[in-house]
């Protein structure tokens, strides 16, 4: 469990029962303990945060009303902690009139897809209204009487997590409604490559709104300048749109995630490997979750036994109320030492698909295919090409792609 030490806002409460609900319970198949985040970052000294920056964003706010789009990740760093962006906000007196909360809610508590309902904030009174439930895009009347629209939340830089879904979508009503949006930016911690199928056109969808690799390489915030310019937004508006970014930080420098941005990514193992574990989202095959080591391991019962000598039993836990494959035996791979990737890699996922005995196949197809963003991938995998050649397929998408990235990047 990570201690806190001197938290000073109630409004930040949540977020030690969240870590500690996180870590209840063992599973049996291992003795190790996960790495879960710490709130002591070494990076966080020298890299300074858009969200710390109140001096160049705080006079664009006075006097204006303001909506903010914000998770548990929205915080202001401080010497012994950090205060949640919106309690900041209000420490100096600018008016809040609306939260907006994306996929898990405004404390990060919902499961993976789960949909979120409005509510209150029982501190500060502000309505919280949901982009995961009713609608995930701003209405018309949510968007009422606000002067400007604020975004900080931390994104993992995957095209299937889907911050940037709600980012895109926030824009786009915000262009249609003619109020201005605000970006604070805030490290990527898989910013230092690009890889991936690219997201073709006819499956698009919230797991994937744009034509980008799987990894794109970008912050939140360049990625929002990219899809407001390039003409992406619905009938191609375009917003007034200003990002506050980050200093003292580069596409390579390391950043390990103070808070966990999401149920059931715990550590920086986990980030690290959720490009490529992530694709099991789309088959039958358990990720790791309802374990304490989500996106860190594989498996199922229906796996070859004889391949694979670690097992694992997902059971419902924080971030996972009805895993696949629960209760039951998973044979699969351990991959929680892995502490860096480079890659997105299919090793994994070919390794499952060549050892899965099971007469249903292990894909779901409409799944598989939006976390993929094409129906070519799973073909691929089942004509049996190879890791080398399923990836030269994608390097026409990547290097089209990099050109549009390489005119909005802030950073070097």
């Amino acid at each position: 469990m990570m201690f806190l030490p001197s938290i000073k806002s109630t409004f930040l409460l949540w977020f030690f029962v969240f870590t500690a609900c996180g870590n209840q319970g063992k599973t049996s198949d291992s003795n190790k303990k996960n790495k879960d985040f710490a709130v002591a970052n070494t990076q966080k000294d020298s890299i300074l945060v858009a969200a710390n920056r109140t001096t160049d964003y705080l006079p664009l706010l006075k006097d204006k009303k303001v909506g903010i789009v914000a998770n548990q990740t929205s915080v202001v760093f401080k010497k012994n902690g950090y205060t949640h962006l919106v309690d900041s906000l209000i420490n100096h007196s600018i008016t809040i009139k609306t939260v907006f909360s994306p996929e898990h809610g405004f404390r990060g508590k919902a499961d993976a897809g789960e949909k979120v309902k409005n509510s209150v904030d029982t501190k500060t009174g502000l309505p919280i209204l949901s982009l995961h439930g009713k609608n995930r895009k701003p209405t018309k009347k949510q968007l009422e009487n606000l002067d400007i629209v604020v975004f900080d939340i931390q994104d993992v830089g995957v095209r299937f997590y889907t911050y940037i879904a709600t980012l895109q979508l926030v824009i786009e009503a915000c262009a249609e409604n003619n109020i201005p949006v605000l970006v604070l930016d805030r490290p990527n911690p898989n910013a230092h490559y690009i890889d991936g199928p690219t997201m073709e056109a006819a499956h698009t969808s919230f797991l994937g709104m744009t034509e980008i690799p799987l990894v794109y390489g970008m912050t939140i915030g360049e990625y929002a300048q990219m899809i407001n310019e390039e003409g992406w937004l619905s009938n191609g508006v375009k917003a007034d749109l200003k990002v506050i970014p980050l200093k003292n930080w580069t596409h390579k420098t390391p950043y390990n995630l103070p808070i966990r941005p999401s149920p059931n990514l715990p550590n920086a193992t986990s980030i690290a490997l959720y490009p490529s574990l992530g694709l099991f989202e789309g088959t039958t095959i358990n990720a790791g979750r309802g374990t304490e080591f989500q996106f860190q391991r594989y498996g199922a019962s229906f796996l070859d036994s004889t391949q694979y000598s670690f097992k694992f039993w997902p059971r419902p836990n924080f971030g996972s109320k009805s895993p696949k494959e629960n209760g039951t035996k998973c044979y699969g791979k351990d991959l929680s030492d892995i502490t860096t990737m480079n890659e997105v890699t299919l090793k994994w996922l070919i390794d499952a698909y060549n050892n899965a005995h099971t007469e249903k196949g292990i894909f779901l197809k409409s799944g598989f295919t939006k976390h993929a963003g094409t129906e070519k991938l799973q073909q691929q995998i089942g004509a049996k090409k190879t890791e080398k050649a399923i990836k030269e397929t994608w390097k026409p998408g990547i290097e089209k792609f990099k050109k549009i990235r390489k005119k909005y990047l802030i950073y070097s």
